[in-house]
Parts: C-alpha cells; sequence; structure tokens
C-alpha cells in the first residue's frame, strides 16, 4: 500500500520585547536563576496583569506579514493544567477568538510554489523552565528557574498542507526569516526563541480523511525536526504494514538515539478547561492602527530578493545568500550606497568576507569593518592603488585587527605597483631564473608565459599589476 504523509506544525516565537508580556520584568536571557521575576509572573494572589503593548504591535506585524487577518477582537483565555514551572496553575493564552487567523506561507525551494495556509496565531506568555541535571543532588531533586515565565510568545500554527520533511525544513527556514527581518524574534533555537512542534500521520494515497495523528516534540533545530519526521514517517509505515494499528500519542525526539520515543498517548493528554481570562480586556485593534504597524514593519525578505534579482541584477543563488541575516543584507545595502557595483560587493562579502567570518565562528555585527572601509578598499582596486590579490591580504588583517584600509596599505607598503620601470627589473631576475621556461616560450609553447607571471607576482608580493607584467613580460620575452 502506498501512503501519503500529512504535516502540521506549531511555532512558538519569543516576541522581542524588552519586558514579559503581563509585566514589567526583564526577559533578557541568561540572567541568575529566578532574577527576572515579581509578583505578577511569580503568580502571587491578588496580582494583576496588564497587557505589554509592544508585544501585541510585534505579532501583529507577524500577522499581517503572513496574509492573515487580525480578528476586530480577540480574547485571552485560562489554559489550567498543573506543572512545576507553571506558577499560576494556568497560563494566559488564546484560545477560540486568537489574535489573527487565515494566513499562508508560499513555499518555491520546489520549484513549483506551494502555498501552505496558516491556521491561526495567537499569542500566550511562556511558563518557567524544570532544571533536571546540572546539581549535586539533580538525583533526588528538580530545580526551577522563573525567569522565562511570562515571556510573550506568538503561537503560530499551519493547516495540515505539507507532505515532506523537507518542505516543513523550507518552511520552518522562510518562517524564521521573515520574523527576522520584521525585528519580532531572534530566531535563536539554542536559547529557546524558536520552539516548534510537529503533527505528522499518514494515509493511504488517494484517502481524504486525515490519518491518526502523532505529535512530535524536542525539536530545537530545523535539521532535527527534518530527521524526526523523516524517522517518525518511517516508524509509522512500517508499524502499519505490520498489521499494527496507530494511537493518537505525543512522541520526543531522541537526538542521540535518532528516533522517537513515546511521551504520552491521547489517554493522559490534557483537559485544559479553558475560560476566558477575567482580568483582561478584549483586544480591538482599529483599521487606522493596523495600517500605522503595517507602515512600519519595512520590506519583507521576498521583496527584497525580487529587488536584488530585478533592480540590482544579481543570480538568484546570489540574493539567497545576501539574505541569510538581515545583518548581512543591511550591510550589502549600506555598501551599495556609496559603491554602485552590486556583483562586486556580492562577490566579496559571499567569498572572502563569509570565509573569515565562518573560519572564526562570528557574525558580521561582531567584526569592526564597516561598510564604508570595505567600500574604500574595492575603491583602492578600482584606482590601481592596490591589487585583488593584495586586497584579500589586506581585509583579513582588517578583520583581525580593526585597523582602517588605509593604515594597512600604508604600514605595510602594499601600494600596487604599476610604474613599468620596476616591473621590467623584476621580470629580468624572473627571465634569469628561469631558462627552462623562456626556452620553452620561445619553442611555441605559449602558456608557460602564466608560469612566469605567477613568478613575477611572488617575486613582488602580489604588487605589481597583473595586466602590466603580461604585457612587458611578453615583450620582453619575444
Amino acid at each position: 500500500m502506498e501512503f501519503e504523509t500529512v504535516i502540521g506544525l506549531e511555532v512558538h516565537a519569543q516576541l522581542l520585547t524588552r519586558s514579559k508580556i503581563f509585566c514589567s520584568c526583564s526577559t533578557s536571557f541568561g540572567a541568575p536563576a529566578n532574577s527576572n521575576t515579581c509578583p505578577v509572573c511569580l503568580g502571587f494572589p491578588g496580582a494583576l496583569p496588564v497587557l505589554n503593548r509592544e508585544a501585541v504591535i510585534m505579532a501583529v506585524k507577524a500577522a499581517l506579514a503572513l496574509e492573515c487577518r487580525v480578528n476586530p477582537v480577540s480574547l485571552f483565555a485560562r489554559k489550567n493544567y498543573f506543572y512545576p514551572d507553571l506558577p499560576k496553575g494556568y497560563q494566559i493564552s488564546q484560545f477560540d477568538q486568537p489574535l489573527a487567523e487565515h494566513g499562508r506561507l508560499v513555499l518555491t525551494g520546489g520549484g513549483a510554489a506551494k502555498t501552505v495556509r496558516i491556521k491561526r496565531i495567537h499569542m500566550e506568555e511562556d511558563a518557567g523552565k524544570s532544571i533536571h541535571d546540572g546539581f549535586s543532588d539533580s538525583s533526588r531533586y528538580s530545580y526551577i528557574d522563573l525567569n522565562r515565565a511570562g515571556t510573550p510568545l506568538a503561537e503560530i500554527v499551519t493547516e495540515p498542507d505539507l507532505h515532506q520533511p523537507s518542505e516543513a525544513y523550507e518552511y520552518l527556514s522562510r518562517l524564521k526569516m521573515i520574523l527576522e527581518y520584521l525585528e519580532v524574534c531572534d530566531g535563536n533555537m539554542e536559547e529557546g526563541s524558536l520552539r516548534c512542534d510537529a503533527n505528522v500521520s499518514i494515509r493511504p494515497r488517494g484517502e481524504t480523511r486525515l490519518g491518526t495523528k502523532i505529535e512530535l516534540k524536542n525539536l530545537n533545530s530545523f535539521r532535527f525536526v527534518q530527521k524526526a519526521l523523516e524517522h517518525e514517517i518511517a516508524r509509522q509505515i512500517l508499524f502499519v504494514k505490520s498489521g499494527g494499528t496507530l494511537v493518537q500519542e505525543t512522541r520526543l525526539w531522541n537526538a542521540d538515539e535518532q528516533r522517537t520515543c513515546s511521551m504520552r498517548s491521547k489517554e493522559e493528554a490534557h483537559d485544559y478547561r479553558y475560560f476566558p481570562e477575567p482580568d483582561l480586556v478584549p483586544i480591538e485593534p482599529s483599521a487606522d492602527w493596523l495600517a500605522d504597524i503595517k507602515n512600519t514593519s519595512g520590506e519583507l525578505p521576498e521583496a527584497k530578493r525580487d529587488r536584488f534579482i530585478n533592480e540590482c541584477k544579481l543570480p538568484e543563488a546570489d540574493a539567497e545568500v545576501l539574505l541569510a541575516t538581515p545583518a548581512l543584507t543591511t550591510y550589502f545595502e549600506e555598501c551599495l550606497k556609496l559603491y554602485d557595483h552590486p556583483k562586486t560587493i556580492a562577490n566579496w562579502l559571499m567569498g572572502d568576507l563569509t570565509a573569515y567570518l565562518k573560519s572564526n565562528n562570528l557574525s558580521i555585527e561582531q567584526v569592526g569593518l564597516t561598510p564604508a572601509q570595505l567600500v574604500e578598499m574595492l575603491q583602492m582596486i578600482d584606482k590601481g592603488t592596490i591589487s585583488g590579490k593584495i586586497a584579500k591580504t589586506i581585509l583579513v588583517e582588517a578583520l583581525k585587527t580593526g585597523k582602517t584600509i588605509k593604515d594597512i596599505v600604508a604600514e605595510q607598503g602594499l601600494t600596487q605597483i604599476s610604474d613599468e620601470s620596476e616591473i621590467l627589473k623584476i621580470i629580468a631576475e624572473v627571465i634569469e631564473k628561469n631558462p627552462k621556461q623562456v626556452n620553452e616560450f620561445k619553442s611555441g609553447k605559449d602558456a608557460v608565459v602564466m608560469f612566469l607571471v605567477g613568478q613575477v607576482m611572488k617575486l613582488s608580493k602580489g604588487r605589481a599589476k597583473p595586466d602590466a607584467v603580461q604585457k612587458l613580460l611578453r615583450e620582453q620575452l619575444r
């Protein structure tokens, strides 16, 4: 029997506010345990929540970017369950009246465009964190850190429109990019800023009814999402083909063993007993307010991509690389304001600059080379002040030391040699030291001239002007 896979995703995006969703406590990561807390996020009796306006704005930005309908009225509700890191005994979330619904995100990675429908986006507060290891008595006790409790989240839920693990990977990558460009989420999965649960089922090909849904949790990277889905799909198909009957359950991804394992069955799932949150008023955004939010959202990645391809005449692959992070895109655009050669800038950013950043595990924000300094170096190449080869050395030195391009060139005497008399002296020395290659050239082996050019460049430490070297070398050999 041939099977079809059906996948839906639920993404929790931590909103980039400085304070929590219902109190003024900081959302900074890495603070001492339980230091970013107050009576509101600790759930003390009588402490009342006050909604963070900036969190609403960020959630609305995400909703509009994903082409959702922002509902005229949305309500908060209490989601009741007991867990040690949930101090109130309930989580403030949204249930039957979410912030936004009926959006979409278009995927293009497989060639043909594929639309993934966004079912809903709702706001909620995060729970705290249970720590089960790392202490001398961790075998007997778990510790609770409530710094994260009350952090604002936007939960983005898709319809079951995905059918391949690779599509899930692309969806998450595109969504992360949009949220980062909007500056509403930093997308850091290691710190828990972006978390994903996946719902996956199989059904006989041609069947319209959904199969038994299995929820996958503990997916803390996009690659793990793809691997967990691949394993789970194979497990379900093998189980059904062996005569088994799937039951609805929640499973965890074990990255060490590269497999999913059962966490709880449907019978053990929570009954959350939602009811309206009595301490918060409804969210009722006006049309003018929504328009203002949309106008301040900036240019989205797809629009930038099209502009880079159509206006800057960059290849599609180059545009995708430059869009990898908002910081790299901003750097490219700042360079472009000063130097109208998009392809040249792109080549240096994607080549030598990116190679240095990767080898040193740095981001472009962590280096001191400004767009103006990079442009200054490119203009020096254009003027013949330095060679392209020497520029590679200068770039690395500038990135390492933070020195300016001009200072490095001056200190190390790296200006390009364009004086023909100086180049002729170097050529004469190379001809004298390489009689065999000279004779080969004279006997008709023209390709050997490039070896001799290389020797001239080596002797001049890369400073000789390459086109002048080849011209003068040929003249001397003749």
